[in-house]
């Protein structure tokens, strides 16, 4: 993913704000998430909603567990659908451009040996949800730090489908998320179990993992 935004143009680096950069950078060595309003620009997720709707969310695939040989679908953990996001795609390109300059932030500042990036858009119809979880695989610490941008227009507290946040150990939730459009949360994906609430009507998420290259590790 990262050679590929290499080749995107950086037309988009209006779109850098070092305030924001340094509040999420701050907030993860403080304590390890933040949870943003507004934290990219409008016309950036305007292209993000547009072409989330062109992919048809009625379409995606079903979500499962785990990864590669252990994959498997599970209705009483998760009922969302997703479907794959690539840096090529003209809608996603100033949101990768814009989440790779987070990236080199991150690693400047934080030291984390993020290596890539990968995301996907999600689609819980109405009374989907998803069982509390961590993002990083058993047996894999590959996923560093997850991002979770919320895409849904004129959102109340009626219509349900928050984000819990949790601490390891704990049972109550540290952080209730309300999904509303442009929210943006950021946490250590191996720190922070989570879950999503069923919502009232249809749903709709850009969820991405930075991750390492295990190969590197030690």
């Amino acid at each position: 993913m990262t050679q590929a935004l290499q080749s995107i143009s950086s037309s988009s680096t209006g779109y850098f704000d070092d305030d924001i950069f340094t509040r999420i950078c701050d907030a993860i060595t403080e304590q390890g998430y933040i949870v943003l309003p507004n934290a990219l620009p409008l016309d950036v997720l305007n292209q993000l909603f547009s072409g989330l709707i062109d992919s048809n969310p009625h379409q995606f695939d079903q979500a499962g567990i785990g990864r590669e040989q252990d994959f498997h679908t599970n209705e009483f953990v998760r009922t969302d659908h997703i479907q794959w996001l690539e840096a090529q795609q003209p809608f996603a390109q100033d949101y990768f451009v814009w989440i790779e300059q987070l990236r080199l932030r991150l690693n400047q500042h934080l030291f984390l040996g993020l290596f890539d990036y990968e995301s996907m858009f999600a689609h819980y119809p109405e009374g989907a949800f998803y069982k509390r979880h961590l993002d990083a695989f058993r047996g894999s610490t590959n996923r560093r730090l997850t991002t979770v941008l919320y895409l849904n227009p004129q959102w109340t507290a009626e219509d349900g489908g928050e984000l819990l946040l949790y601490r390891k150990r704990q049972k109550t939730a540290i952080e209730t998320v309300l999904p509303e459009f442009g929210t943006l949360v950021v946490f250590l994906s191996e720190i922070f179990p989570h879950e999503v609430l069923p919502a009232n009507k249809s749903r709709f998420s850009l969820t991405g993992w930075y991750r390492i290259n295990e190969g590197l590790t030690l």
